[in-house]
């Protein structure tokens, strides 16, 4: 007998009269009775009897490593050596003998001036000297006769002493000449300009035929010495000390990466630490110098400079990712061998980047969760997912746990 024809005797047994509405609603709601009591599914029952599902996470394993201790700071890339290249003397160009964007050696000639002029001054600076020498060798020879005459008395002391007199004025002139001449001498070599250092040649400001002067305010070129080259970045000022006590040991190693942190551009030294101390931001300057031969950096470039003070041996280290933070202290979530999480607190020693140096708490080989923490709770079964770490240079700060991590730190 089905379960309809069971409704139709029930509804048949009703003493007192239904419209045939009234019947139909009632057969419907004895049937969903019915139905809804003998509905039970054995298998959903079976299932909400089994106990809460796996929770899907990824894990990592502690491990023993050298952790090198980076310091960085924002800086910017300077030359060396910059020269605005001027001329010393006014006149025409006559010859550029560089091109736009050229390595030149220190002492090459880059710009011809036209020496002409200066050369006519040299020549009659020249000319002028052979006259006063003539007049001096002439004065000099009437004082030698007259100190001759000196011990017969047919000359007066007076006038030896005027023609002494006489001949120290020509031998003035004659000194004057010599440095006017050395001057016009100065002024042709002006006339040829030469590279002051070894370095990479900027965008010209001249062509040949235009007319420079001394006066001029804008550089003919724009000389920079790219090999080696300089960077200065800062440091806040507490870790002043540290780097200082470092450098009295050994050179410090200096990384330059992009702007984006994420390309190593050059490899360099420390050289120096400025003399004070900028009081507006409490940091303080310092220098790297890198040869720069590959030419992966330029003035003015931003950079991200990456000072290695030291390299702690057979440090215990996990990845930043697992480390959590809760009401009572650090803490991750380790994996138990029946794969279960239990927490423990930890001692952080040390951030540096996507690893995290630890000093309590951790052994090397245990196995902690870097990911999924936050649907974790103490005794929570686990299927990992894998075992490695991320691959970034730069992990995030460390994650705040809601109030389920929360409560299962301080259980």
């Amino acid at each position: 007998m089905n379960m309809t024809e069971q409704c139709e005797r029930k509804l048949r047994a009703i003493s007192f009269p239904l419209s045939r509405l009234t019947w139909l609603f009632a057969a419907v709601l004895i049937c969903a009775f019915f139905i809804g009591c003998s509905s039970a599914d054995p298998k959903q029952q079976k299932a909400q009897a089994a106990g809460p599902r796996s929770v899907s996470v990824a894990t990592a394993q502690v491990q023993r490593q050298d952790v090198p201790v980076y310091l960085t700071g924002l800086g910017a890339v300077t030359a060396f050596n910059t020269a605005n290249i001027k001329s010393r003397v006014d006149g025409q160009i006559m010859k550029v003998n560089f091109q736009e964007g050229q390595n030149v050696k220190e002492g090459e000639l880059l710009i011809e001036i036209d020496s002409r002029p200066y050369q006519v001054q040299l020549e009659q600076m020249q000319a002028q000297l052979f006259r006063d020498q003539a007049q001096l060798r002439d004065a000099q020879l009437n004082l030698q006769r007259y100190t001759t005459l000196i011990p017969s008395g047919s000359i007066a002391q007076q006038q030896v002493d005027t023609q002494k007199a006489l001949a120290d004025q020509l031998e003035g002139t004659v000194r004057t000449d010599q440095a006017q001449i050395d001057n016009a001498k100065l002024q042709i070599i002006y006339c040829h300009i030469t590279a002051p250092f070894t370095g990479r040649v900027g965008l010209r400001q001249v062509d040949p035929g235009n007319i420079v002067h001394a006066a001029d305010t804008n550089p003919m070129l724009i000389l920079t010495q790219l090999q080696p080259i300089a960077v200065i970045f800062t440091l806040p000022e507490d870790v002043l000390p540290n780097v200082s006590q470092h450098m009295k040991k050994s050179t410090l190693q200096v990384d330059a990466f992009s702007r984006d942190d994420q390309t190593k551009l050059a490899t360099g030294k420390l050289l120096t630490i400025d003399n004070q101390i900028d009081p507006t931001t409490g940091t303080a300057k310092l220098k790297a110098v890198f040869s720069n031969t590959d030419n992966q950096l330029w003035p003015n470039q931003f950079v991200n400079a990456n000072l290695l003070l030291e390299t702690r041996k057979n440090s215990t280290v996990v990845p930043t990712a697992a480390i959590l933070r809760g009401p009572q202290g650090t803490f991750v979530y380790a994996v138990n061998p029946d794969k279960t999480v239990q927490d423990k607190q930890v001692t952080v020693s040390l951030t540096q980047g996507d690893t995290t140096v630890i000093t309590a708490g951790l052994n090397p080989g245990d196995m902690v969760v870097t990911d999924g923490q936050d649907k974790l709770q103490r005794g929570s079964r686990i299927e990992p997912r894998s075992t490695g770490q991320s691959g970034g240079r730069h992990s995030s700060p460390e994650k705040e746990v809601g109030s389920e991590g929360s409560s299962a730190a301080g259980s």
